[in-house]
C-alpha cells in the first residue's frame, strides 16, 4: 500500500492509459447493461474507462486506495464532488459516480447495492499471487448473484520480469472464478509487439485475454 501511494505521489503511474480500452468498447454489450445500470470498477484509479462508461449512460462506483488517482479522476474531466466518510472509507460523489477511497477488502455489499455488473481491466493484474484468492473471493462475498464482470487479464513468462501487472493465466482464472462463477473466454491473443517495456525486459510473448463471467453461486 505504501508503495502504491508513493507511485502515485511521484507520478509514476505508467500503467495509467490515456485512451479507452478498446476491449471494453468491443466487448460492452457482453454486460448486457441498460441507461441507468450501476457498474463497479474495482482499483480504478483515474481511469478514462469509467468516463466512458458514464457517457454510456451508466452509474458507476469504483473504489480506490490513493486519494490522489480520485482527485485527478474528478478535475481531469471536470466534475464535481462532494466528500463524505462512510464507515472506515472516504466517499468522493458527483452526478452518477461514486468512488470509495480505502483497502477493497473493506468494501461490503451495502456499498455496491443494485450493481449490474463488474469491469476489472486492472485489478486481478496488479495483485500478486498470495492476494488474488483472497480478492476473488471478497468481490463474490460484496456482489449479487447475476452480476457480470468483464475482465482482462495478461500472461507471460512471470519469471522474465517482476510485476505489476502480474501473469495470469486460463487456467488461473478457471481456478479462481470457477467455483462460483461461469466463464467465458472471449479474446486471446498474442500481443507482445504492444508491449515495449516487456520487450525491454525481455520477456518473450505476452498474451491478452478477455473474459465474461457471470456469477451463478452466493
Amino acid at each position: 500500500m505504501t508503495d502504491w501511494h508513493s507511485r502515485w505521489q511521484n507520478n509514476k503511474i505508467g500503467w495509467h492509459a490515456d485512451q479507452v480500452n478498446q476491449n471494453l468498447i468491443d466487448y460492452f454489450s457482453k454486460l448486457d447493461l441498460v441507461d441507468g445500470d450501476k457498474i463497479f470498477v474495482p482499483l480504478c484509479g483515474k481511469s478514462v474507462d469509467m468516463f466512458y462508461l458514464l457517457k454510456r449512460g451508466l452509474r458507476v462506483v469504483g473504489v480506490e486506495m490513493s486519494e490522489i488517482a480520485i482527485e485527478q479522476f474528478f478535475s481531469d474531466n471536470k466534475l464535481e464532488y462532494s466528500v463524505s466518510k462512510v464507515n472506515d472509507l472516504i466517499l468522493y460523489e458527483g452526478d452518477r459516480i461514486q468512488i470509495f477511497c480505502g483497502d477493497f477488502f473493506t468494501l461490503e455489499a451495502s456499498h455496491l447495492v443494485n450493481v449490474k455488473a463488474v469491469y476489472d481491466r486492472a485489478s486481478l493484474i496488479a495483485l500478486d499471487k498470495a492476494l488474488r484468492q483472497k480478492y476473488v473471493n471478497h468481490l463474490n462475498d460484496i456482489i449479487s448473484k447475476d452480476v457480470r464482470v468483464l475482465l482482462l487479464t495478461l500472461n507471460y513468462p512471470q519469471h522474465q520480469r517482476v510485476g505489476p501487472p502480474f501473469a495470469v493465466s486460463k487456467l488461473e482464472v478457471d481456478l479462481l472464478y470457477g467455483g462460483s462463477f461461469q466463464c467465458q473466454e472471449l479474446q486471446n491473443i498474442s500481443d507482445i509487439e504492444n508491449e515495449p517495456m516487456f520487450l525491454l525486459q525481455g520477456v518473450d510473448f505476452v498474451e491478452k485475454a478477455v473474459y465474461c463471467l457471470q456469477k451463478v453461486r452466493m
